[in-house]
């Protein structure tokens, strides 16, 4: 008796995987967790400006300095790490330019 996992299905053409056997190597590896990273960090910076916005409103609203410092200060750190985003993947545009390795095509 032999098990799935045995028998030779191609699961990568099947379920339309990125690492089909025939050519694909370490390098689709990083470009396809790089494409990853940036919209999980698009996301996390979404939500935190959502919350940071929340929290100035409701800070004002209620005329508390301190809760409104705090979302200040989440608010500034929200925007520092979409510049980081925001230049790092700027960075990897230009090394994918320079050395004409496609590193964010999934």
């Amino acid at each position: 008796m032999k098990y799935l996992s045995q028998t030779g299905v191609p699961i990568g053409t099947t379920f339309g995987s990125p690492f089909v056997e025939g050519g694909k190597t370490i390098g689709n590896l990083v470009s396809t967790g790089l494409g990853i990273a940036f919209v999980v960090a698009g996301i996390i910076l979404l939500v935190s400006f959502i919350i940071a916005g929340i929290g100035l409103i409701s800070g004002a609203g209620q005329n508390n300095p301190e809760k409104l410092e705090k979302s200040k200060q989440a608010l500034t750190s929200t925007v520092i790490g979409f510049v980081v985003v925001f230049v790092a993947y700027w960075i990897v545009q230009l090394i994918e330019t320079l050395t004409g390795v496609s590193l964010l095509s999934l």
